[in-house]
């Protein structure tokens, strides 16, 4: 049978084990989100002005459509809000439904660069001020995705006792981007599960600094990659 979910549903009450383990779990709320607000801030007034006019040209150049994709997805309590992305796509149909994979045909070159540089999750900060997400949580999956992996993963719909985040303990450990089999679902689940019951500033602050070293790391590595793919094709040609 099919599942869906609506806005008004939520999960059942925070676990036990959850509760005894953060004795101090109101305080920290109150600190993740003001740390949450200070941090979406600098990056939406500092680097986002640096970043948006590039993006919007390079996407402009590539095609028609929109700079900016909009997809419905599960958050805190499994709420449904609007998450902003950069483009990388062409407009295709099945945008909703069919989740991007290694060597995807609908990704356009700059979205190419865009995800593996992760610069398309940068609108998301948007969300973050907005209070659909925080800085640092488990990732949010597009609703039918959703529902492919609660029937794959023990307790992952426990993923959405926190807020989801722009990166997460998974991403730092390798389990970023594309989920290409159920594997990765286990994994990844049992990642962010471990995150949920551990969760604190410090952890978040260690996240933040992987995911940065991360961004930098896979970002040479495209530039390295394309090149490398630039000079076969002129040697084929030659």
């Amino acid at each position: 049978m099919k599942m869906s979910y609506s806005p008004q549903q939520t999960l059942p009450k925070r676990p036990l084990e959850l509760q005894l383990k953060m004795t101090n779990y109101k305080i920290h709320q109150i600190a993740k989100r003001m740390f949450d607000i200070v941090f979406s801030l600098l990056v939406i007034l500092i680097i986002f002005p640096i970043i948006f006019p590039i993006v919007f040209i390079f996407i402009k150049l590539e095609g028609k459509g929109s700079i900016f994709f909009i997809q419905k997805r599960n958050g805190l309590n499994n709420t449904v809000f609007d998450c902003i992305k950069f483009r990388t796509m062409v407009k295709n149909q099945q945008a909703d439904t069919l989740a991007a994979v290694t060597n995807d045909e609908r990704i356009t070159k700059v979205g190419k660069f865009l995800r593996n540089s992760s610069i398309d999750e940068l609108p998301q900060f948007i969300n973050v001020l907005k209070g659909d997400m925080s800085v640092v949580g488990p990732r949010p999956h597009m609703i039918s995705d959703n529902e492919k992996f609660e029937k794959i993963a023990t307790n992952y719909q426990n993923r959405h006792l926190v807020k989801p985040g722009i990166t997460g303990l998974a991403q730092i450990n390798g389990y970023k981007g594309h989920v290409n089999t159920i594997q990765d679902v286990k994994a990844r689940t049992i990642i962010d599960l471990k995150y949920v019951n551990n969760q604190s500033l410090w952890l978040d602050l260690n996240i933040i600094w992987g995911t940065i070293k991360l961004m930098v790391q896979d970002t040479i590595l495209h530039v390295k990659n394309e090149r490398i793919e630039r000079l076969s094709e002129k040697d084929t040609e030659e």
